[in-house]
C-alpha cells in the first residue's frame, strides 16, 4: 500500500502532467520580404524552475521559420505578449503554426495555426 501511495505522489508531481503553455492571440505583419509576429501565451509559470520559455513560427510541415526565446518566468505577468520580427516566410504559404515551449514539458503538442496572407 505505501509504495502504491508513494508512486502516485510521484506521478501527480511529474513534469508530464503540467499543462504546456497556450497561445491565447498571434498577430502577423508583413514588412517589405519579412514578417513581425505577435504572439500572447498563457502558462502556470511557477519560477526559474518551471515557466514558458520559447514560441516558434513553423510551417505546415513543421520546420522551423523562426524562434522567439523568453529569457525568464512571467509568473506575475499572465498572459505576456512578446514579438518576433524579421521572419523569413516562404511565398506561396497562406498560414504558418505558433507553437510554444517549458522547460519541464518541451514543445507542446499544440500549434495554433494563423492565416499570413
Amino acid at each position: 500500500m505505501l509504495k502504491r501511495s508513494i508512486l502516485a505522489l510521484s506521478l501527480a508531481a511529474s513534469p508530464i502532467l503540467a499543462d504546456p503553455p497556450a497561445v491565447q492571440n498571434a498577430t502577423v505583419e508583413r514588412n517589405g520580404n519579412l514578417w513581425t509576429f505577435e504572439v500572447t501565451l498563457s502558462h502556470g509559470d511557477t519560477g526559474w524552475d518551471h515557466y514558458a520559455d520559447a514560441w516558434r513560427v513553423v510551417d505546415m510541415d513543421g520546420n522551423e521559420l523562426g524562434l522567439r526565446n523568453l529569457a525568464h518566468p512571467h509568473v506575475t505577468e499572465q498572459p505576456f505578449t512578446r514579438t518576433l520580427s524579421g521572419v523569413a516566410v516562404p511565398e506561396g504559404l497562406s498560414e504558418v503554426g505558433i507553437q510554444a515551449r517549458d522547460t519541464l514539458t518541451g514543445w507542446s503538442p499544440d500549434i495554433t495555426i494563423v492565416k499570413i496572407r
